[in-house]
């Protein structure tokens, strides 16, 4: 009777790693497949910076900045937003850790285009509410006033690292 019973056991158990596994492979294909239209999302937009930045007429259409910004001050914003987005982008698919955005983010902040992009496009964060994004602009917030107050001229040990 012990042996019949071990058998049935080993067979659920059996069933039951079938099963976990095939719910690993479709959360993993899930994933994949988030990954992959996140990179085309990110493909595209990078895409229509590259012609924003190529045409003034096309960059006009982006110009919502609340003061006069002129168009080739325009293109340097546009190239930061790329430049930041692309961390963001490399971030999200799990390319590089929260830690290693941060490093990225830090020496982005030695710039000073990027830190007027950061400045010129302040409102623009305003709508992002509690999303993940906003999250991360207040760490880019923190980390330029962390900068600003830092009494060192080494920059790169400036701010507190995220938790990961």
């Amino acid at each position: 009777m012990a042996t019949q019973k071990c058998g049935v056991w080993g067979f659920g158990t059996t069933v039951g790693s079938v099963i976990a596994a095939a719910g690993a492979a479709f959360a993993l294909g899930t994933q994949l497949r988030r990954n992959r239209a996140q990179s085309e999302r990110h493909r595209l937009h990078f895409d229509l910076l590259c012609k924003a930045m190529d045409d003034p007429a096309l960059a006009a259409v982006l110009d919502t900045y609340e003061t006069e910004v002129p168009i080739d001050r325009q293109r340097q914003f546009l190239f930061a937003n790329a430049l930041y987005i692309n961390a963001l982008h490399a971030h999200r698919i799990g390319a590089i850790s929260r830690n290693e955005l941060f490093g990225h983010l830090r020496v982005m902040c030695q710039n000073r285009v990027f830190r007027d992009y950061w400045e010129a496009t302040r409102h623009h964060r305003a709508s992002l509410g509690e999303s993940r994004e906003a999250e991360l602009g207040r760490m880019v917030d923190q980390l330029i006033r962390d900068l600003d107050d830092a009494d060192t001229e080494e920059w790169w040990v400036v701010g507190e690292p995220p938790v990961e």
